[in-house]
């Protein structure tokens, strides 16, 4: 490949993560394609400071998107070595890709890359009538393993214990006044500006097994149709520990899982908020089969909930690439 071409194919790669999961869509990533090398950063500016204030969800953010774009590489035939904090002298440059080789496109990425586009967060109750089957459950743990992380099915004996992490979070952060500030700002963000929880994206807050966090604020758009989360699954995502290395993998896993779960038929919404209060993290650790720290729950179920799916807005490619 010319230079030329690198630089396109590392340009793309990044155009598409654009599409990746993060938490309150912030969107905390900035990429550079800078001759045959594509660089991820965080954008501070877009840190939550209650909600995340180690920086832990932002990592993660950017972890999903760079899976997502490693899988755009793979997906139009380009090998790709990653560097992980590849400065030391640079916090916040979190990953540096490099084009090795060209290759026919493996199937499993093609499958992955079509997932991207079809992949979204979905807040309605879910209206599914079966239970999440066991071949999908077994694809999203091997998609977390190969990601350096770990997938937990929740056992239905101990959702209640999970609710009452979620209930433990929610009251403690309904008591920050700079919690609701922050998520008053992403759930009103301006319309045009391509970020932030919409209206258009939220139901109203309903009775549910385990409760979702309460984005109802003023208005709400969307109909949340027949579900009432009877068939749905719960899956904890952890690592072995608990470092900015794990962070960023866990964000990759997340990628990672939440595609294989698209491509298998699943929907999904991510549940970090459990995860956001010490103490409700260590009641959700608790949950898991051995020790290792959670980094956010996964709500799934078999996609039966009728289309138009909620898209969440997303910020244009000018605003997050630079080529240089």
């Amino acid at each position: 490949m010319t230079r030329t071409e690198t630089a396109q194919a590392l340009a793309e790669a990044a155009r598409r993560a654009l599409r990746a999961p993060s938490i309150l869509n912030t969107q905390p990533w900035r990429w550079r394609v800078h001759e045959d090398v594509l660089e991820l950063s965080a954008d501070r500016t877009r840190q939550l400071g209650s909600i995340d204030p180690n920086g832990r969800l932002l990592t993660l953010s950017c972890g999903a998107a760079l899976h997502h774009a490693r899988v755009a590489l793979s997906a139009t035939g380009h090998d790709a070595v990653v560097e992980r904090f590849p400065d030391p002298a640079d916090d916040d440059l979190l990953a540096r890709l490099r084009l090795i080789d060209g290759h026919a496109p493996p199937e499993r990425a093609l499958e992955q890359l079509e997932a991207m586009r079809r992949r979204h967060t979905d807040r309605r109750p879910f209206a599914a009538t079966v239970p999440v089957p066991a071949p999908a459950i077994s694809a999203m743990t091997q998609a977390a393993e190969h990601e350096d992380a770990s997938l937990h099915r929740v056992p239905v004996e101990n959702v209640p214990s999970l609710a009452t992490a979620v209930e433990t979070a929610a009251a403690a952060e309904a008591r920050m006044a700079d919690y609701q500030a922050d998520l008053h700002e992403w759930t009103h963000r301006p319309r045009a500006g391509g970020d932030g929880v919409t209206a258009e994206a939220v139901t109203a807050r309903m009775a549910l097994p385990v409760h979702l966090r309460d984005f109802s604020g003023d208005e709400t758009l969307l109909d949340p149709g027949f579900g009432n989360d009877r068939f749905a699954e719960f899956f904890i995502l952890a690592t072995a520990n608990d470092t900015r290395h794990d962070w960023l993998r866990a964000g990759e896993a997340t990628s990672a899982v939440w595609l294989t779960a698209t491509s298998a038929g699943l929907v999904a919404s991510v549940m970090s908020e459990v995860t956001e209060v010490p103490e409700a993290r260590e009641l959700l650790r608790r949950l898991l089969p051995t020790p290792a720290y959670p980094q956010l729950v996964f709500r799934m179920a078999v996609d039966m909930q009728p289309p138009p799916y909620p898209k969440s807005a997303r910020r244009p490619p000018s605003d997050v690439i630079e080529m240089s």
